[in-house]
């Protein structure tokens, strides 16, 4: 464990090289692929429409609790699961849309995601080191 180089990635001899590589191609590829990739809302409806408020009352009345008594339980699962179900339901009234774009630059994108992908899984895979002897 004393012989460790900087060229040891993930604990194993060797493959700086592909790791950084493939960590180029991969942040390449993602951000190629995300630039190409349109995110737009919808009204919040939750059994009916404009019903946002409706999902604040249970995050509202545990806070109101909280404030009231910081140790209570019943205070924390409410705020808990209120805020969690305000981001589930933003989450959840997303549509995400993919840009027209060409056959090419789609597999130019998806090319670098994947091979970056599969380089940096190499480079976690153990090598063998030239012998300076």
């Amino acid at each position: 464990m004393a012989d460790r180089r900087y060229s040891d990635v993930g604990g194993t001899p060797g493959g700086l090289s592909h790791f950084l590589m493939g960590l180029a191609m991969a942040c390449a590829g993602a951000y190629l692929l995300m630039d190409r990739v349109i995110v737009a809302s919808s009204f919040w409806s939750f059994y009916g429409g404009s019903t946002f408020g409706v999902t604040l009352i249970p995050m509202l009345i545990g806070v109101g609790m909280l404030f009231f008594n910081g140790k209570s339980i019943l205070g924390w699962l409410l705020t808990c699961a209120g805020a969690l179900f305000i981001v589930v339901g933003v989450i959840a009234n997303l549509h995400i849309y993919f840009q027209p774009t060409s056959l090419f630059h789609t597999l130019i994108m998806l090319v670098l995601l994947a091979g970056g992908l599969g380089l940096i899984a190499r480079a976690l895979m153990p090598h063998r080191r030239a012998s300076s002897e």
